[in-house]
């Protein structure tokens, strides 16, 4: 976990030297106060020596203001690291999902994501400060600290000696106690950040069937939870206190009793005493300071593992080695192809798939809900990989091209149709970022976008709400078509997305595509048998496999499921 998040640390790492350094001398000054002090106290104050006071008095004041500035520097340039640190890792951690595979984000949870950019990323960030900061001073001030008190008194400077090792073994066991809870407090962060994204995505949903009090407890839930396991855990850590403030009093009741003995004894004077107990509040103070410590590496320790798993993940597509970079035309190849998304499921989505389709080719794609009509498109432009057998295009294993090259041309409008924030030029462009304006309003036309865009108040200038909320269903579905049709792909796949146009509309599309990409493969998804009886073959899926392959007039005839589906959407029409 450490090699892997120090790796962000990048052109930060000189001012996270540079922060202990301040540090370090900030202490050793702040140290030598408290015995100069009681030297000013034994040979000036006690002996009425006001030269002695002056002089000494200067130095002091001096020694305060370099230890200020010092103090200061350390505290900006460890803000400064720390921040740059965390950018660095959202930096990271980003890019590198950005290269996840579907595979990769079913496995973390895009809530789950957030969390570890967010939360994680603040935790190991407010970490790192104290790490370069406080957590060299607390040691440092310690260290420093019981050697001046062995300088001015060997003998009461055993009762640190004796009191820190204690001290040190009980919060270990306190953290040791504590830290299980942390790992599970993140993964509950991870629930709550679920619902909340489930809701405000869905919040149309929730008022429309008045599930706002459900949707509450569920949060409170989530968030009960947190808090149940947070307060234990700050339970266990709140005994730190109990622990500070009983070593604080042992040691200055002992300090008390051994220095007045000292003093009557004359081995002690009274300003090395008071030197002795400014010491002993460094002592204790300092390893206050470590059990705050402690308590955020506990929670840095769970939230850099997080991080770690993120940016360690290898992704379950990548670019072969000497990749193709050209896809020659639309000819799609499935050849004995298995596939599964968990290498531990018993059964298989995809189950011997052998299939070909020609260059130009319009296939229809038609089976019951999970009978992996999607999954079976997923594959050509690699969203997955076949777990055996292989997919070819062009003659080649998709395994072979560039994934750029190989996503280009294939062009996949999914079932759920995202348009981001923008105007609805610039999300056309995502098909194309060098794409004209005469291409772009080409694209529209084919896809049967371009009349009401040009009615909107700014035509394709017009700015699109987050998720495209302020567009209809049909509309949005009309402008991701048109968006992969600005890829000019060799295959085009629509996975049901003409679900929210109606019959009308969609027939216009569908005649636009064949008459304007005549050399284009194209694969339509449907529930609707109306969207792809005219295709030149249809595929029944059923189960993970390809029950049956024909035309519309033959598949009526010869196939139960088809004829079946058919007659129901026949009687509904009626």
């Amino acid at each position: 976990m450490i090699k892997t998040l120090s790796k962000s640390i990048g052109r930060y790492k000189n001012l996270s030297i540079l922060s202990p350094i301040f540090v370090t001398f900030e202490v050793i000054i702040e140290m030598l106060i408290p015995y100069m002090v009681g030297i000013l106290i034994d040979r000036g104050i006690m002996k009425g020596n006001m030269d002695f006071i002056r002089r000494y008095g200067l130095i002091l004041l001096g020694l305060t203001a370099v230890s200020l500035c010092l103090g200061a520097s350390a505290s900006y340039v460890s803000a400064h690291a720390a921040a740059g640190f965390a950018a660095n890792l959202r930096k990271n951690m980003f890019y590198h999902i950005q290269d996840y595979a579907f595979e990769n984000i079913d496995k973390f949870s895009s809530s789950s994501l957030v969390t570890r950019l967010t939360t994680d990323v603040n935790n190991v960030q407010m970490a790192y400060q104290m790490m370069i900061r406080i957590a060299v001073r607390a040691p440092m001030m310690l260290i420093v600290s019981i050697i001046m008190s062995v300088i001015i008194s060997p003998s009461l400077s055993l009762i640190f000696l004796v009191i820190a090792p204690i001290f040190a073994v009980l919060l270990f066991l306190i953290i040791r106690a504590a830290y299980p809870y942390f790992p599970k407090i993140f993964e509950g962060y991870d629930r709550m950040n679920q619902v909340v994204r489930e809701n405000v995505r869905g919040i149309r949903e929730v008022k429309t069937y008045v599930q706002e009090d459900d949707q509450i407890k569920k949060f409170e839930k989530s968030s009960g939870f947190i808090y149940k396991l947070f307060a234990t855990a700050q339970k266990i850590m709140s005994l730190n206190a109990l622990v500070v403030a009983a070593v604080l009093n042992i040691s200055t009741l002992a300090i008390c009793w051994f220095g007045a003995r000292e003093i009557v004894g004359g081995t002690l004077q009274t300003g090395q005493l008071i030197s002795m107990f400014s010491y002993s509040n460094s002592v204790l103070f300092s390893l206050n300071i470590l059990a705050m410590i402690a308590t955020q590496m506990i929670m840095a320790s769970a939230s850099g593992r997080r991080i770690a798993n993120v940016i360690n993940e290898k992704p379950a597509i990548e670019n072969p080695r000497k990749p193709l970079e050209e896809v020659t035309n639309g000819e799609i190849l499935f050849d004995h192809v298995n596939f599964k998304y968990e290498p531990g499921d018993k059964t298989l989505a995809l189950d011997d798939i052998n299939l070909h389709i020609k260059p130009g080719e319009t296939i229809g794609i038609i089976g019951e809900t999970g009978s992996s009509k999607s999954t079976l498109v997923s594959m050509i432009p690699r969203l997955y990989d076949v777990t055996s057998g292989a997919v070819r295009v062009a003659g080649h294993n998709v395994k072979s091209y560039d994934l750029k090259a190989l996503r280009d041309n294939v062009a996949m409008v999914l079932q759920k149709n995202v348009l981001f924030s923008g105007t609805i030029k610039e999300n056309l462009k995502w098909g194309n970022e060098n794409a004209t304006d005469e291409e772009i309003v080409r694209a529209a036309k084919i896809a049967h976008a371009d009349g009401f865009v040009r009615e909107m108040p700014d035509g394709y200038d017009t700015m699109v709400e987050q998720g495209g909320n302020n567009v209809s269903g049909g509309q949005k579905q009309r402008l991701t078509i048109a968006r992969a049709l600005l890829k000019k792909p060799k295959i085009l796949i629509l996975d049901d997305s003409t679900s929210a146009v109606d019959t009308q509309t969609e027939r216009e599309i569908r005649e636009s595509l064949v008459k304007d990409m005549p050399n284009t493969t194209k694969i339509i998804i449907s529930q609707r048998i109306v969207s792809i009886k005219d295709a030149d073959r249809i595929i029944v899926m059923n189960h993970g496999k390809i029950q049956d392959i024909g035309t519309h007039d033959e598949l009526i005839k010869t196939n139960e499921l088809y004829s079946s589906i058919a007659k129901f959407q026949e009687e509904n029409r009626k």
